[in-house]
C-alpha cells in the first residue's frame, strides 16, 4: 500500500514534499528529480524556492526530467512544458538549465523522441524522486485511461476531458494540442520514490481509485500500488472518497520519529 498522508491544504502538502526533496539533495547533491507541471506541484516548488533563498542552498548540480510535453507546440510558447518548467522550476530553484530535460515534442523526429528520452533517463542513472499529479480521468503524466501499465515514453492522444481541463492555460480549447509525448507508466515505476499530490473534491474519485481500487489500465494512477515507495499527499477534499481515511490519519499521527516521507 502507498503511504497516504491527509493534510489541511495544498500549502501543507507542498511543505512536506519539499522537505523530502531537500533531504534527498542533502545526501545526493546531483539527485535526479522527476518534475511535473500544472497547478498541483506549484506549492512544492514554491516551498523549495523559499528554503533555497532563506538558506542560500546550491541546487545547481540537481538534474531533472519532466514527465511530458505537448506535441507540435513551439518550445518558446509560454504554455509549452519546456517554458513552464523553466519558469516555475529551473529559475526559482537555481537549477542548471542544461541539466533539466523535457521530452522533445517537435513533429520532426517525433517517432524517435520516446526512445531518446528513455535513453537519457537511463544515462542519468534513473529518477530518484518523481513528483506526480493526477487528472480527473485518473491519468498520471499524460497516460490516459487504457495506457499499458508497462508503457514507456511515447506519444499519446489526449482525451477531450484532459484538453478541457488544460484549456484554462490557453486562450481557448482550440489552442490546446491534441497530442503529447509522455513518460510511460512503466517509466514512472522505475523511479526510486513516487510522491503523488492531489487537491480538491474534483480529484476525490481519481484518488480513491488510484489508492484503494483495482490496479487497472482504466485507472492509470492505480499503478502506484505496484511501487515499493509511493507517497500520496492529499487535502481533506481530495481524501473525501477514501474508505480508510481514518486509518491513514491514525498512521500518520502515530508514526515513529524516524519515519519521514
Amino acid at each position: 500500500m502507498a503511504e497516504i498522508i491527509i493534510v489541511k491544504d495544498a500549502a501543507a502538502a507542498g511543505e512536506l514534499a519539499a522537505e523530502a526533496i531537500l533531504r534527498l539533495v542533502a545526501r545526493k547533491p546531483d539527485a535526479v528529480l522527476g518534475v511535473a507541471t500544472g497547478s498541483t506541484p506549484l506549492g512544492t516548488y514554491q516551498a523549495l524556492a523559499r528554503t533555497v533563498k532563506a538558506e542560500n542552498l546550491d541546487l545547481s548540480a540537481v538534474r531533472g526530467f519532466a514527465l511530458d510535453e505537448y506535441v507540435g507546440i513551439p518550445v518558446e510558447h509560454p504554455e509549452s512544458y519546456r517554458s513552464v518548467i523553466t519558469r516555475e522550476v529551473v529559475e526559482p530553484l537555481g537549477l542548471t538549465p542544461s541539466l533539466v530535460h523535457v521530452p522533445n515534442g517537435r513533429l520532426d523526429g517525433i517517432q524517435h523522441a520516446g526512445d531518446e528520452y528513455e535513453a537519457a533517463i537511463r544515462a542519468a542513472g534513473g529518477v530518484d524522486l518523481q513528483i506526480l499529479g493526477i487528472g480527473r480521468t485518473g491519468h498520471i503524466g499524460f497516460n490516459e485511461p487504457g495506457s499499458s501499465l508497462a508503457s514507456l515514453t511515447r506519444t499519446k492522444t489526449l482525451t477531450e476531458q484532459t484538453r478541457i481541463d488544460n484549456a484554462r492555460f490557453f486562450d481557448s480549447i482550440d489552442d490546446v494540442p491534441t497530442h503529447c509525448i509522455t513518460q510511460g507508466l512503466g517509466t514512472i515505476l522505475r523511479a526510486e520514490h513516487l510522491v503523488l499530490l492531489a487537491f480538491g473534491e474534483a480529484k476525490a474519485d481519481a484518488v480513491a481509485a488510484a489508492v484503494e481500487g483495482a490496479v487497472t489500465s482504466s485507472q492509470p494512477g492505480s499503478v502506484i500500488q505496484l511501487h515499493a515507495h509511493a507517497t500520496v499527499i492529499v487535502d481533506e477534499a481530495a481524501a473525501s472518497k477514501l474508505a480508510f481515511a481514518d486509518y491513514y490519519r491514525q498512521s500518520w499521527d502515530t508514526r515513529f520519529d524516524w519515519e519521514v516521507i
